[in-house]
């Protein structure tokens, strides 16, 4: 496949390298020293062995233009980003041009073929107008959550450290000739890549803890074991996740773990840092609307209260704005490994 991957961060890199190496023609679209470093060198990879392995063959433009037409786009950027590129993506697609989304939290096509009540809504938490479904078309993209932690060590150098689970899925949930060529293609890079019939239950499961997590570790600076085991954050983590489920079950979506299972998993980690916290701690942007501001949407537009979601969401929020009336984050350090995980 001619496969174009958006953004050559920790999982962006990760995918495009593997997907290289496994013989695809890659072109990341990347900017700044990330562009000047794969054109330069490849793009390394360190695997979670230790091995590096160094992928020479792949291309490196930020003109979309010059990337030309492609079978497969991968947007491996975070949800707030997605607006900013979203005006030329279209210069990749050809009449059957694939894009697979590899964003947390509720995606901006959410409500494409979904069904129901609320068939055809859009998420403006994530989607303000409809802008991304009209320059992306929900009918060109799969659906996919992304289960792997890698690291940006250096400018096209990315670690892997852990995870290996990309599920894929067609919005309506059948099986199509497209979406088993692009698992397949993954699962020729060494992923496991399994057509699921309900992504959305997959993209639920795992915002089911985002919508903690990330917001209690960034305002509490603390890693993911430390929330799971201290008692009073836990039990913070709980009420947010029950009021999490309570919005999901509305839409339809039945939790294939428990609750404590799904806390259990998170302190299993380690102390490692959410994704917010990474962002708050390096002074960018937290990726807040997609992971939280979403939920809260959706559970206005089924009548459902979320008082604990909202608080933390005020919070963050605040914090997002203090962070930009002083021009930079909030950098408290705490032990941990800095992992991100998308």
């Amino acid at each position: 496949m001619k496969i174009a991957v958006i953004g050559a961060g920790a999982i962006g890199g990760l995918v495009g390298a593997r997907l290289a190496l496994a013989g695809e023609e890659v072109t990341f679209i990347v900017r700044g020293a990330n562009l000047a470093a794969i054109r330069m060198n490849g793009i390394k990879l360190i695997e979670m062995d230790g091995e590096e392995r160094i992928a020479s063959q792949v291309r490196a433009t930020d003109d979309y233009d010059a990337a030309g037409e492609q079978d497969l786009v991968i947007l491996a950027i975070k949800a707030h980003q997605v607006d900013g590129v979203s005006a030329q993506v279209g210069k990749l697609f050809g009449p059957r041009t694939v894009v697979v989304t590899m964003q947390n939290g509720i995606p901006f096509w959410y409500f494409h073929r979904h069904g129901g009540e609320f068939d055809g809504r859009t998420v403006h938490s994530v989607d303000a107008g409809g802008e991304l479904a009209r320059r992306i078309p929900p009918e060109r993209v799969l659906g996919c959550v992304v289960y792997p932690a890698a690291e940006l060590m250096a400018p096209g150098v990315i670690r892997h450290i852990e995870g290996v689970r990309f599920p894929l899925g067609e919005l309506d949930g059948t099986t199509s000739e497209r979406v088993e060529a692009v698992s397949a293609c993954f699962q020729n890079a060494g992923f496991k890549s399994p057509v699921l019939d309900n992504i959305r239950a997959e993209i639920w499961l795992k915002l089911w803890g985002n919508v903690s997590f990330n917001p209690i570790s960034a305002l509490a600076h603390s890693t993911l074991v430390d929330i799971c085991q201290y008692p009073l954050t836990r039990e913070l983590a709980a009420e947010m996740m029950r009021e999490a489920e309570a919005v999901a079950t509305k839409l339809g979506i039945t939790f294939r773990v428990t609750l404590d299972r799904r806390i259990e998993g998170a302190a299993q980690i380690g102390k490692h840092k959410t994704s917010m916290l990474q962002d708050v701690e390096a002074g960018r942007g937290p990726e807040i609307d997609a992971l939280v501001g979403s939920v809260i949407e959706l559970a206005r537009m089924t009548g459902t209260p979320t008082p604990h979601i909202d608080s933390a969401y005020a919070l963050v929020k605040l914090l997002e704005q203090t962070m930009t009336e002083e021009g930079g984050g909030v950098k408290l350090q705490r032990a941990g490994t800095p992992v991100t995980t998308a």
